[in-house]
C-alpha cells in the first residue's frame, strides 16, 4: 500500500506525490538543446526527486551519470588530484544504475580508478582529456548531473572543477564534452561562501555564468494536490472531500512539497480524519507539537543571517512592507531558501506554515517576559466553555489590562506594538488546541486580520489603528466582505485609538446577517 513520504526521493509505486511531468518535460527539453543548468530551491523542495526521475526518463537517450557531492569532505576535495579521482570514481559506482554505456567508455573508468592508488597521476590535466575521451567515444551523448553541490561550496578545487567544465563547454563546438550539466542544491553558485574568495567583492564573479538558472515553479499545484488525494481517497475510501482538502493544503503550504506531505503524512499516519477538524489537527502537531530538521533549518538560517531575521520580523510583527528587488542580498538570500516570495512587486512570507511558525519564534523571545502573555496565560480558563472560545470575554479583558498598564498618558507606546500585545495574549489561550495565521494580504502598518481555527471554529479578528471615523467605517465594511469569504456571520475588530477623547469598550453592530463585536483600547 502506498504511503506519504517527507524523506528522500518518491517513487510514485510507493508513494503519494503530484505528477511532475511537466517539469522533467522541461529539464529534457534543456538537456536536448545542450543547456547547462543550475536548480537551486529550498530545503526539502523536491530537488532529489526531481533529478532521479529525470535520470531514469534520459536513460534511453543518453548516458546519465547522476552522482551526489553529500558526504564529501576535505579529504575529497583537498588537492585537484583527490577531487579528480573522487569524481571518476562516483562515475564508476553509477555505472552499475546505467542501462547502456559502451565497454570502452566503461573500461576507461574502470580502468583509471583501479591503477589510480599505484600511479597518482591523475589531475585535472588528465581528467579534462579523459571528459573528453569518453564523451567522444561515448554511443550516446552524455549527461552530467551533481546534487548536493553546496557541500563543495568550500573548496577550491571545486572552484576548478567548475571552471574546466565551464571552459570545455565554451570549446564544445571543437571539443567533445557533456551534452549537459546539472548542478542542484540550496545556494546559488553566485551566493557560495567561499573561503578562497574571502573578499566579498569578487563573490559574485562565478565561474559558472555559462548556465542557466531554471526558473520553473517546482511548488505543488493546487489541481496537482487534488490529484494525489483524490488516488488516495480511490485506495482508502474515507469519504474525504477532495477539492476541500486540497485547498485547505494548498492554502497553509501554498505547495511547498514537503509541508505537502507532511500534512498528508499526520493526517495519515495518525488517522487525524480527512476533515476540516482533522486538518487543523494535523497543522497544530506540526507547528507545536513537533520537532524537525525542516524546522531546525529554518531557524538556523535566522541565527546564520541576521539581515534576513530582522527583515522577516519587520515585515511580520510590525506591518513593514518591502518592495521586491531580486537585487537586493537580503531578499535574494530569503528567496533562494524559499522563505519569500514575490506578490505584486512585494516581498511575502512564502506560506502559512512558516509564517505562523516565524511568529512563534519571534513570541518565545519575549513571551516570558511579557505581561501580556502572563495575563493571558492567568486569564485563559475564563474564555472556554464547552469547546468554544469566548471571543468577546477575550478583548474585554485585554482591554482592561491594556488600559490598566497603557492608561497613562505619559506612557510610551508605539502603534504598532499593540497588535503584537494581543497575539502574545491570546497565545496561551488557543496554545496546543488552537491554531491562528495572519493574512498577509491584509498586513500593514494601519490593518492586520488574524484567523483563530479552534475546535473547528473560525474567529476572524481584524486589528487595526484608529485613522479616523471614515476610516473605520471603512473597515467594518471590508470585515463584513471578509466574514462572506470565510461563510461566518460573526466577527471581531481590535481597534486601537490614541485619541485624548476615545472612549474604550465593546459594542456590537449589525451588518445585514452579520454581527461585529468592536473593541476599543
Amino acid at each position: 500500500m502506498r504511503r506519504f513520504n517527507t524523506t528522500g526521493i518518491c517513487y510514485p509505486q510507493l508513494h503519494y506525490m503530484v505528477d511532475i511531468t511537466n517539469r522533467i518535460d522541461d529539464i529534457e527539453k534543456r538537456v536536448a538543446d545542450g543547456e547547462y543548468i543550475t536548480i537551486n530551491r529550498g530545503r526539502q523542495y523536491g530537488k532529489t526527486t526531481t533529478l532521479y526521475h529525470l535520470t531514469k526518463r534520459m536513460n534511453k537517450d543518453y548516458v546519465v551519470f547522476s552522482i551526489s557531492f553529500e558526504r564529501m569532505g576535505e579529504t575529497e576535495f583537498a588537492t585537484e588530484n583527490t577531487l579528480a579521482y573522487y569524481f571518476i570514481d562516483k562515475l564508476r559506482l553509477k555505472l552499475r544504475t546505467i542501462p547502456e554505456v559502451s565497454d570502452y567508455v566503461k573500461s576507461s573508468i574502470t580502468d583509471i580508478t583501479k591503477s589510480y592508488s599505484e600511479k597518482k597521476s591523475i589531475d585535472f590535466a588528465f581528467l579534462d582529456e579523459f571528459i573528453t575521451d569518453i564523451c567522444e567515444k561515448s554511443d550516446k551523448p552524455i549527461v552530467l548531473i551533481i546534487d548536493e553541490v553546496d557541500s563543495a561550496s568550500n573548496y577550491e578545487s571545486f572552484i576548478k572543477l567548475l571552471r574546466l567544465l565551464r571552459d570545455k563547454y565554451l570549446n564544445r563546438m571543437d571539443v567533445p564534452t557533456f551534452q549537459s550539466v546539472i548542478l542542484a542544491g540550496v545556494y546559488d553558485i553566485k551566493n557560495l561562501k567561499l573561503k578562497v574568495r574571502p573578499d566579498s567583492d569578487h563573490q559574485y564573479n562565478s565561474p559558472w555564468n555559462i548556465a542557466v538558472p531554471f526558473d520553473e515553479d517546482m511548488s505543488l499545484s493546487k489541481d496537482g494536490i487534488e490529484k494525489m488525494l483524490q488516488e488516495y481517497e480511490s485506495d482508502h475510501n474515507t469519504g474525504m472531500d477532495v477539492p476541500m482538502m486540497a485547498q485547505l493544503v494548498w492554502d497553509y503550504t501554498s505547495g511547498y512539497p514537503y509541508l505537502v506531505s507532511k500534512l498528508c503524512q499526520l493526517i495519515d499516519n495518525k488517522n487525524l480524519g480527512w476533515h476540516y477538524e482533522g486538518f487543523l489537527n494535523a497543522v497544530k502537531i506540526l507547528l507545536v507539537e513537533e520537532n524537525n530538521p525542516f524546522f531546525d533549518d529554518l531557524i538556523k538560517k535566522l541565527d546564520d543571517f541576521p539581515k534576513l531575521f530582522q527583515m522577516l520580523e519587520d515585515i511580520l510583527y510590525h506591518g513593514n512592507s518591502y518592495i521586491y528587488n531580486p537585487d537586493d542580498k537580503v531578499i535574494s538570500i530569503a528567496k533562494m531558501f524559499n522563505y519569500i516570495q514575490n506578490s505584486n512587486g512585494r516581498v511575502k512570507v512564502s506560506n502559512r506554515i512558516i509564517e505562523t511558525r516565524l511568529y512563534n519564534f519571534f513570541m518565545t523571545e519575549e513571551q516570558m517576559k511579557s505581561v501580556f502573555y502572563k495575563h493571558g496565560d492567568t486569564d485563559r480558563t475564563q474564555f472556554i466553555e464547552n469547546g468554544t472560545l469566548k471571543m468577546d470575554k477575550i478583548l474585554e479583558r485585554f482591554i482592561v489590562h491594556f488600559n490598566d498598564i497603557y492608561g497613562d498618558e505619559d506612557t510610551e507606546f508605539k502603534e504598532e506594538e499593540g497588535r503584537r500585545f494581543f497575539m502574545l495574549y491570546i497565545k496561551p489561550i488557543i496554545n496546543g488546541t488552537g491554531n491562528y495565521y495572519i493574512e498577509a494580504e491584509t498586513r500593514d502598518r494601519s490593518r492586520t486580520d488574524m484567523i483563530i481555527d479552534y475546535l473547528g471554529t473560525q474567529y476572524i479578528i481584524e486589528m487595526k489603528i484608529w485613522r479616523g471615523n471614515a476610516y473605520n467605517e471603512r473597515g467594518e465594511h471590508q470585515l463584513t466582505e471578509y466574514l462572506d469569504y470565510y461563510h461566518v456571520n460573526k466577527g471581531y475588530m481590535l481597534s486601537f485609538n490614541f485619541n485624548k477623547s476615545k472612549v474604550s469598550g465593546i459594542k456590537t453592530l449589525k451588518f445585514g446577517d452579520k454581527e461585529i463585536v468592536e473593541a476599543v483600547v
